[in-house]
């Protein structure tokens, strides 16, 4: 009885032994594991179930908080960053990047390698060591390049061997992506990206998984882990943005009177599904001037009272595609394939045999190479607020200021500004250069203005040139902006010392001519003395005379020569 309790107890433990022994895929990525109900899913185009067998062996398995994960890359430990470009519309293609981020001081060379950053200092300082991993030399000394070791371990976790695309061996990490109850391999660097389509996963919110092994001699060691929600839907995703002339800031969804509005829309396509598609949009401006439609994708509009509307956007797509397999011909017609399906052909179809009304769509989907149009709709809501604003701005003069003291570095220039609509309350104002690209610092000041828009702006400009000037007003909705192109004339710096000199000359010529007048009239008027007969005396009083007499030529009239009795020769001199 005894040896028959063995026996069941052995048989027992081999049949366990295969259970306890293979660990599958989702038994390693099941941490966002499913319902069963969600598992049903069909199959993803090149990935697998998660029903497969794991290869523990070559990629061995850590639970969360395991201790080995801090001895898992020398220098600490490496992030993954998991993105995509989700949402994404149902039967396009998403896609998902994967990018590892090293400790400090580390990074990929061009072979593959991982390296230490020259001159970088992380916590241990600067590395003797040129190489974090040297796959390279691993690859040598394992024996990398013989064939015969591929099928030991040049494998996925399933088994399955590595492609050997052109440069292969520079890819040292595995990554395992996991969703659905399926799961996709790949052999990358350190920074991989995976495209999947949709038409076979189900609307809403799903997660991915992605496991990063590296390369360990024969084995793979766990590196990162990582996870990140994408979303799939059925609706065209859809974002408009909305700029107007001199709007103040169009992020707050107010707008002015009496200017267009750009409406743009963008559909997020990565993967250009919609390429091949007719697209429409239907406009409803909520001001009761109906509704729009319009193949553009930018439309303008303008509103022309104040208040508040509601902006209903509703983008249509039609996606060419192959018509869904056709279902058993039901006893009755059904209306409502008629309306959802609609078959076009690039050559006349066949005349339908008779039969019933309604059956004539049906025998269309069947015939090979028809297609089948698919509408998929995209909805955009917003509220606008539409106020009151700046609408216009225009410099109607500009004037040179005289300085009482003219400055030969610096001029001074009014501008008469005028402006339609609301009355602002600050004008700035900014300098830059004949392109108007490299700017001074704005100089602002508040406006103080009656219901007239009309005001003088003074600014002051260093050295001659041609200058850029941009002139705002604002207010607190609006900002309208004029620019214009001024040339200041240059100054000779020189020129104020020439009109120093020339009027120092004049006072000075000035003060000469006053000086002999005043000799003239005195000696005029001087008492007249007799001459004596002393030679001297008469030779002296001869060259005075003589030098007198010419200057008065000078400076009297002919005629008044003669009533001057100091002109007259005394005796003996010729």
């Amino acid at each position: 009885m005894g040896w028959l309790c063995c026996f069941l107890g052995f048989l027992v433990l081999a049949a366990r032994l295969p259970l306890d022994a293979a660990r599958r895929f989702h038994d390693v990525l099941g941490y966002e594991r499913p319902p069963a109900y969600m598992r049903e899913h069909h199959q993803l185009h090149g990935w697998s179930s998660d029903e497969n067998d794991w290869n523990e062996k070559l990629y061995p398995v850590w639970k969360r908080g395991d201790e080995r994960w801090k001895n898992s890359w020398k220098g600490g430990r490496v992030q993954a960053v998991l993105t995509s470009d989700s949402p994404a519309l149902v039967g396009s293609n998403i896609t998902f990047v994967v990018n590892l981020v090293f400790p400090r001081c580390q990074k990929e060379d061009a072979s593959g390698n991982i390296v230490y950053e020259k001159n970088c200092r992380n916590e241990t300082g600067l590395s003797a060591e040129p190489y974090v991993y040297n796959w390279t030399a691993w690859s040598e000394d394992d024996d990398w390049e013989n064939d015969s070791h591929q099928s030991h371990h040049h494998v996925f976790p399933d088994g399955r061997p590595f492609p050997h695309h052109h440069g292969w061996r520079k890819w040292n990490f595995v990554y395992v992506f996991h969703t659905l109850g399926q799961y996709f391999q790949k052999l990358g660097r350190c920074s991989v990206r995976v495209s999947m389509n949709t038409a076979n996963v189900t609307v809403g919110p799903q997660v991915m998984e992605v496991a990063v092994y590296r390369r360990h001699g024969r084995a793979y060691v766990p590196i990162a882990q990582v996870k990140d929600v994408y979303v799939v839907t059925d609706q065209i995703p859809v974002f408009v943005t909305m700029t107007q002339k001199n709007d103040r800031n169009s992020s707050d969804e107010t707008f002015l009177k009496g200017l267009p509005i750009m409406f743009d829309v963008l559909i997020h396509d990565p993967s250009h599904f919609l390429n091949e598609s007719t697209i429409n949009y239907k406009w409803s401006f909520g001001d009761n001037t109906g509704l729009f439609v319009s193949s553009n994708h930018t439309q303008n509009h303008t509103y022309v009272l104040n208040g508040t509307f509601s902006l209903n956007l509703t983008v249509q797509a039609t996606v060419p595609g192959p018509c869904p397999p056709p279902s058993p011909r039901p006893p009755r017609p059904t209306p409502s394939i008629g309306v959802t399906l609609k078959s076009y052909s690039s050559t006349p179809p066949p005349t339908p045999a008779p039969g019933p009304a309604g059956d004539s769509l049906l025998e269309l989907s069947e015939i090979p190479g028809e297609d089948c149009q698919i509408y998929r709709y995209g909805y955009f809501r917003a509220t606008i607020t539409i106020v009151e604003g700046i609408l216009e701005v225009n410099i109607i003069q500009k004037t040179d200021v005289l300085m009482p003291m003219p400055q030969p570095d610096s001029s001074l220039i009014d501008f008469v500004v005028t402006c339609q609509g609301t009355i602002p309350t600050e004008v700035c104002t900014v300098i830059s250069d004949p392109t108007c690209q490299v700017a001074q610092d704005p100089v602002c000041d508040p406006v103080d203005m009656d219901e007239t828009c009309l005001l003088t702006v003074r600014r002051a400009f260093s050295g001659s040139g041609t200058y850029c000037v941009n002139l705002t007003l604002s207010d607190d909705a609006s900002l309208a902006l004029t620019s214009t192109l001024i040339s200041v004339p240059g100054r000779d710096p020189g020129s104020a010392l020439r009109i120093a000199k020339g009027a120092l000359i004049s006072i000075g010529c000035l003060a000469l001519f006053v000086t002999v007048i005043a000799l003239l009239v005195y000696k005029k008027h001087k008492e007249y003395k007799p001459i004596k007969n002393s030679a001297g005396n008469v030779v002296k009083r001869q060259g005075l005379n003589i030098f007198l007499d010419r200057a008065k030529a000078v400076f009297l009239l002919p005629e008044n020569q003669e009533k001057d009795p100091l002109l007259k020769n005394p005796p003996g001199v010729l």
